[in-house]
């Protein structure tokens, strides 16, 4: 077992994500100004960054800032400015891809620690060691490194840091060496302003001898007669779908990357960071998944051999994805780490709201997603192990106090919710579980097509891992397109049956006033009277009530 723990390092785009993701668990987050590195959608004013810092210090964390980008000669009289401000806010590390750059950091601040960032696509040791050589002390290693490779890696680097992605989004050309957005849209990817043109969807043309060009149409008549498919030349005798829908083709859109199923070879290797993708995602992202690898990390430590993966890939099911894949990590991709079928992020859960601030008997949440009369709101703590259930009947605007059976995110209006909804006698406790910054989660509304994707982006995953058999991927295959074929968009439900407000869900929320008053359901009061705080109980302990 390796002698030191490895850091779980998360992205922060804004100075919220930044504080969700230290309260969450992570232990080092990094980050960058518009300016100066790959984060030209960066929310990071410099006050911002100061404050972050500080809030990072406060809780013993670590923060890194990025100047990643590769310099044109433009760039060149602002590095000094830069510099200088750098200087000011003291990161523990900064992030740079560009050799030059590296050499002027060194010369002109010799005291901050550098790291090679990923764009420097580092996928061997020997580029490991020349960058050691140079005075990294960190090397971020390419997502195209399989686990093979990064293990002969630490075997011949074992006195630098090496960090390795282990979550997050993929790109088409996976070391992020990316032309396709400066050609199309004359947007520069490596100058951090990629316009992610490999998930946009594609037609089918035809054109003719005389250089005319015409859009192939099918229709009921011909669409029998034909099959697109694409052959490389390096996968003679495989060949991938080039299907359309409405929308058009994806024959570019890669799944998200996810190595939950592998950590423990990671930790038993001994990485020094576990970085996860996610700068231009949201704070329920940073949340959910940072809690996540957290307790999977501290789990791994605490007991490495019944360690298990499954329960902690149920919670990152709870953010929306593209379908999870282990991508590199065996070295060859397969046709499992693409998504030919749909390029939408899916899952049937969605942000809610974010918990503001606490007042003497309640607090106020700012809702992410419309909010109606019914719905049940799951408070997911950074400080529990369980989250707490309620189901709302009623919003009360934290302004003017007015009432209603509904709240749109659109208009940016706090909601008060009482203390007394809770089924608990000490504030103070209550106060601990949900500080500012929890995050609140409900289930999503989906249609037939939504869930369809969702179900058979679950089947590529167990396939990957050999968890189920390519006859039910096929199947999954089929039936999202036959929920294309025939969709249906007025039609949408629930991960789990909803019998109206007035119903039990059978979740043993303890807001619910129907769990917690109807005589039906006084056995399934006692027996929860019994278990730890939010622990939740089981269906059968709700339905023999």
């Amino acid at each position: 077992m390796p002698q030191h723990k490895a850091e779980l390092l998360m992205p922060a785009g804004s100075l919220t994500k930044l504080k969700v993701a230290i309260l969450y668990g992570a232990d080092a987050v990094y980050l960058g100004t518009p300016d100066m590195s790959l984060r030209t959608k960066s929310d990071f004013s410099l006050e911002d960054v100061m404050e972050g810092l500080e809030f990072v210090r406060k809780h013993n964390k670590r923060a890194y800032l990025t100047l990643n980008l590769f310099s044109h000669n433009k760039d060149i009289d602002k590095l000094s400015v830069f510099l200088d401000t750098i200087r000011q806010v003291k990161p523990d590390g900064l992030i740079v891809a560009d050799p030059g750059v590296f050499e002027y950091v060194k010369e002109y601040a010799p005291e901050l620690e550098l790291h090679v960032s990923t764009q420097a696509n580092v996928c061997s040791w020997l580029s490991v060691k020349f960058w050691e050589k140079q005075g990294a002390s960190l090397c971020v290693l390419a997502r195209e490194v399989s686990f093979n490779e990064l293990r002969e890696i630490r075997q011949k680097c074992p006195n630098i840091k090496l960090e390795a992605f282990i979550h997050g989004a993929m790109c088409m050309t996976y070391s992020g060496r990316c032309l396709l957005s400066n050609f199309m849209t004359e947007r520069g990817a490596n100058q951090g302003n990629c316009a992610h043109n490999c998930r946009w969807n594609y037609k089918l043309h035809l054109q003719l001898k005389d250089g005319t060009r015409k859009e192939l149409s099918l229709t009921p008549e011909n669409i029998e007669l034909f099959d697109f498919l694409l052959e490389e030349g390096f996968r003679p005798g495989e060949f991938m779908p080039f299907e359309e829908d409405g929308r058009g083709s994806y024959i570019m859109n890669s799944r998200d990357l996810c190595l939950m199923p592998k950590l423990d070879e990671y930790l038993k290797l001994g990485i020094d960071s576990l970085k996860v993708e996610g700068r231009n995602k949201g704070p329920y992202y940073a949340a959910v998944v940072a809690r996540a690898y957290r307790r999977a990390i501290d789990a791994w430590y605490e007991n490495p051999e019944k360690w298990c993966y499954k329960k902690y890939m149920q919670e990152l099911y709870t953010v929306p994805n593209r379908g999870y894949s282990l991508a590199f990590h065996d070295g060859r991709l397969t046709n499992l780490s693409h998504s030919y079928d749909d390029s939408t992020s899916g899952s049937e859960w969605e942000f809610a709201g974010l918990v503001t601030k606490w007042d003497a008997d309640s607090f106020c949440i700012l809702p992410k997603n419309r909010l109606q009369k019914g719905d049940v709101l799951e408070f997911v703590s950074p400080n529990s192990g369980n989250n707490i259930l309620l189901r709302m009947y009623e919003f009360i605007d934290a302004k003017n106090g007015r009432v209603s059976d509904a709240v749109h995110a659109g208009r940016q209006t706090e909601i008060r919710i009482p203390f007394s909804l809770f089924n608990y006698d000490d504030p103070n406790l209550l106060r601990e579980i949900l500080p500012p910054y929890t995050v609140i989660r409900k289930e999503k509304f989906l249609t037939n097509r939504q869930q369809t994707k969702i179900s058979l982006d679950r089947a590529s995953q167990n396939l990957e891992l050999g968890r189920t058999n390519e006859e039910c991927y096929q199947t999954k295959k089929q039936q999202l397109q036959d929920s294309i074929d025939n969709e249906d968009t007025t039609k949408k439900r629930t991960r789990s049956p909803r019998q109206g407000v007035e119903g039990c869900c059978g979740r043993g929320c303890n807001g619910c006033l129907i769990f917690l008053h109807d005589p039906a359901y006084a056995k399934a009061r006692e027996l929860l009277s019994k278990k730890k705080m939010g622990e939740k109980l089981t269906y059968n302990a709700i339905t023999t009530s």
